[in-house]
Order: structure tokens, then C-alpha cells, then sequence
């Protein structure tokens, strides 16, 4: 099942990445194996890297490399850690920062507020601290980052201060009472939108135990020296503060820039950008996966 996983805007990074390219590429988060097995299906000459922290993606890289024999190659290690791989550089390089659902519909995992089970949310599972270790050792400083900076949540100062009054009791460990406590500190007429309310608090928690921001800000410039000339960079972001990281270094690297010296020419720009704003699902895949909604692709091409 993990195999036949079907990734978000699966065309339109097929189309940016490998859909008339032959060489080899780098998936930066393997996941549930989707992206990598249509890279490797684009052609029967493309070889892959892959790698990612979840246990449970190793598991899966390797029935994909009997299926694929010689052509994959994987690692279990953050991507933060990509300058740690062989010495090579790639065609194409591939991040898909979203959850993987086989990582929130699993109630071991402590993601999903769905779940009546303990707070975790760690990529991988061996590292510290967990979710509920999070809420019960944070101070008041970075639970109000993780909710209101990371989850971007309006109501976060009410939220924060019901988490440290409920340290220490189970609203504070497990994933669906963390979650009433949340609807909670919501208003009445904000209860029953579209979103669930404790989408943005889990989200926020999650980014802060995983260190998923600064990860990514270390990724991207040691990754972008491994693309070949030629070779194009595609990320699919699923938060805003993820996307304005990426627009960001993907700008800088698109952009020429100024010497001190006015005397000395404008260095030329090291990448094209080939989407001038971030692409979003299509409204056919929107409708048959509802958690692709906040994806946002960028891509860009190395110079």
C-alpha cells in the first residue's frame, strides 16, 4: 500500500523534474515513496538518491529497490545532513515538505488530533524530545512561538496559557484531549469551520519538536551546489513561513548581485526561476485529496 501512496501534484513535479530529463536525481523526502517511483518510472535510465529521518521510509525504500534493482540508492538521515552523502551532483533534486499520510494516520505516531493516543509527532521517533515531552519542559516564550509564530494561531495566547495550566494532566499528552482543549479556547461561532481548530496549534507543535524550519534553511544551501548545470530544485511547501523560506533563498539565488565595489560588475545570477509564483493543486486533485489543499510548488533551474 506504502508503494501505490499517491503523491501531492505528482504531474506537475514530473513535469518540472523529470518528465523530459534522463540522469540521476536526488529525493530529499522519500515519504511513502510516490515521487521516487515516478522519477524512476519517467525513465529506465534515471537513477536515485533518496533519503529521509522516518524509520518507517527505510522500510519502503527497500521494496522499492527490489522493484527497481540497481537504481535506487537510500539513506536514513535528515536532509539538513544531504552534505554528508556521496560526492555527486544530481539532474534534479526533489523536497516534498508535507506530512506523509501514512505518518498521520498512524495512531503510534501522535500526530493526527483524531487519535486517542499520546502526543509524538517526531519525524523519527528515536530522537527527543517528543510532543508531550515538548508541552510538558517548554517555557511560556517557546510555546508562544511554536503556536503563534510557527502555527500562525489567532488565538494562541489562550491556548498557551490553558497548556501550562494543564501541565503534568492528560490534556497535555495526548492528542485528543490536547485538541478539546484547544476547541476550547476557541468562540462559539469558531468551531465548526471548515478547518479543524487544533490544525494550526498541532502544526505549529509539530514544526517546533521537528526543528522543520531551521532544517530547511540549512537544506537548501547545500543542496543547491550539488545540482548540475542545468539541474532544477523543486520544493512543494505546505506552510507559509516553509514557502517564504523557499521563495527567498530561490530569489537571492535568481537574482544578480551588487559588488561593494561600484567599479566591479554585477555578479550574474546562479538559477532561472520557472515559476514566477508558487503553482497550486488543480482543482480535480483537490477534490480527491483535500490535504493537498496548501501545497505550493516552486521550481527552479541552476545556471
Amino acid at each position: 500500500m506504502a508503494l501505490e501512496h499517491v503523491p501531492v501534484m505528482r504531474s506537475e513535479v514530473c513535469e518540472f523534474l523529470c518528465a523530459e530529463r534522463v540522469g540521476v536525481f536526488l529525493d530529499m523526502t522519500f515519504g511513502g515513496g510516490g515521487h521516487a517511483r515516478t522519477i524512476l518510472e519517467a525513465n529506465a535510465a534515471n537513477e536515485l538518491w533518496a533519503m529521509d529521518r522516518d524509520p518507517g521510509a527505510e522500510a519502503r525504500a527497500l521494496l522499492l529497490e527490489k522493484a527497481y534493482p540497481g537504481r535506487l540508492q537510500f539513506q536514513r538521515r535528515n536532509f539538513s545532513t544531504v552534505d554528508a552523502l556521496p560526492p555527486m551532483t544530481y539532474d534534479g533534486v526533489l523536497m516534498d515538505l508535507g506530512l506523509s499520510s501514512l505518518q498521520l494516520d498512524d495512531p503510534r505516531r501522535g500526530f493526527s488530533f483524531r487519535h486517542s493516543t499520546r502526543l509524538d509527532m517526531r519525524m523519527d521517533p528515536n530522537t527527543e524530545p517528543s510532543a508531550a515531552d515538548f508541552l510538558a519542559t517548554a517555557s511560556r516564550e517557546q510555546l508562544v512561538e511554536a503556536i503563534r509564530d510557527f502555527g500562525e494561531e489567532r488565538h494562541w495566547k489562550s491556548i498557551v496559557n490553558k497548556i501550562l495550566s494543564h501541565r503534568g494532566k492528560p490534556a497535555a499528552e495526548r492528542a485528543d484531549l490536547l485538541a478539546e482543549l484547544v476547541i476550547s479556547c476557541y468562540p462559539l461561532r469558531e468551531r465548526f469551520g471548515r478547518i479543524h481548530p487544533a490544525t494550526k496549534t498541532f502544526q505549529g507543535i509539530r514544526i517546533a519538536v521537528n526543528r522543520e524550519l531551521s532544517e530547511l534553511s540549512e537544506a537548501l544551501p547545500k543542496v543547491f551546489p550539488r545540482l548540475r548545470s542545468g539541474g532544477r530544485l523543486v520544493v512543494l511547501s505546505f506552510h507559509s513561513l516553509e514557502d517564504r523560506i523557499v521563495k527567498n533563498f530561490f530569489r537571492e539565488k535568481a537574482t544578480e548581485s551588487r559588488s561593494e565595489s561600484p567599479a566591479e560588475a554585477p555578479l550574474k545570477a546562479e538559477a532561472l526561476l520557472l515559476t514566477k509564483k508558487s503553482l497550486r493543486p488543480s482543482g480535480g486533485e483537490l477534490a480527491k485529496n483535500p490535504r493537498s489543499r496548501s501545497a505550493k510548488l516552486r521550481a527552479l533551474e541552476k545556471i
